[in-house]
């Protein structure tokens, strides 16, 4: 078993015993398993991967794991590496303005740390983001995250938020909360479409 793969279980796994941060949101509309969610600002590290959707899920998750393991310098004390907790949920979407297989990951990093205050990755094709507050459109679904589940998931939400009238103002986003460990029926998982309401 790939090493990463080890981590994130231990990472992971250790939300059986206290929570896992996720970003801070308010509960705007609940309808079944559709949600219109009002997000608070909050800060991601992201890579830009290719291939198809479990190939870049695969590589952008190394990446991104490698940075938050200790693959990076502290703003403290610049010799030092240093570890940050894992958070919730592991996000992809199609890379904006970008055609074929490209796909933009984040994980969403710890509300203790500010843009200025998290480690440097010393791997370029790890970024830092600042992440506006914002709407969101979404549906939480249980299972594999596979290419057809998360197609006809994301036409569901899109029915949805054309029938509230609201505008969608960004691509879908798949959001996975739980270690690949986690049987398939126990599983959250989400899509988010950013949105405005008229």
């Amino acid at each position: 078993m790939a090493k990463w793969l080890i981590a994130l279980f231990f990472a992971l796994g250790s939300g059986l015993a206290m929570a896992i941060e996720e970003p801070s949101y308010k509960s705007l509309l609940q309808e079944d398993r559709m949600e219109l969610r009002s997000y608070a600002p909050f800060t991601v590290a992201e890579v830009q991967v290719q291939g198809s959707f479990d190939e870049a899920s695969r590589r952008g998750f190394r990446l991104i794991a490698d940075y938050i393991f200790g693959n990076n310098q502290s703003i403290t004390q610049p010799d030092r590496s240093e570890k940050i907790a894992m958070t919730a949920p592991v996000t992809v979407e199609p890379d904006p303005g970008t055609q074929g297989e490209q796909w933009r990951m984040h994980f969403v990093m710890p509300s203790s740390y500010r843009l200025q205050t998290l480690p440097k990755p010393n791997n370029s094709a790890v970024r830092l983001r600042e992440v506006s507050e914002g709407l969101f459109a979404v549906i939480r679904f249980s299972g594999f995250t596979t290419e057809s589940a998360i197609a006809t998931r994301s036409e569901e939400l899109q029915r949805w938020i054309q029938s509230k009238g609201w505008i969608s103002t960004g691509s879908a986003q798949i959001a996975r909360y739980n270690d690949p460990f986690t049987l398939p029926f126990n599983r959250r998982n989400e899509i988010l479409i950013p949105v405005k309401r008229p």
